[in-house]
């Protein structure tokens, strides 16, 4: 299975990131322009945190808040779990089930050098069936 940093070259996206300080609005603006459900949150280059659309959804959608009244930070999630280059993909997907989260920011020497998303780690799982499958079809067929 491959590893968290042969899933980042694949990738070809920047990195998003906000700091707390950010008005929501802004922040929900860069989100769609980059097309990500969620973007680090980084204060004085150390990871705080991140916002989801999911942090949207429920702390301000449905608590009935303006997003133009609001700072990143007051709905960010705070306790994030990371991950480094050379976790697996099973061991993301392990910790995502287990912390119910879509997002894992990667970090490297206490810097966050990426995201990987459920998405990335589906499309690598079915890949990997597939080439097996293929293995086996061409194993039978000989």
């Amino acid at each position: 299975m491959r590893t968290v940093s042969q899933l980042l070259m694949l990738k070809n996206k920047s990195l998003c990131s906000t700091c707390s300080r950010t008005p929501l609005i802004d922040a929900l603006k860069i989100m769609a322009v980059h097309d990500v459900g969620a973007m680090v949150v980084i204060d004085e280059g150390k990871l705080v945190g991140i916002l989801s659309e999911r942090d949207y959804a429920r702390k301000v959608a449905l608590a009935n808040k303006s997003s133009t009244d609001i700072c990143v930070g007051d709905i960010m999630t705070s306790r994030v779990t990371t991950v480094s280059k050379e976790h697996t993909v099973e061991e993301c997907m392990t910790l995502m089930s287990d912390g119910n989260f879509r997002h894992l920011p990667v970090t490297e020497k206490g810097f966050v050098i990426g995201v990987i998303s459920i998405g990335d780690l589906v499309k690598e799982v079915i890949s990997t069936q597939e080439e097996t499958i293929q293995y086996l079809k061409t194993y039978i067929h000989s």
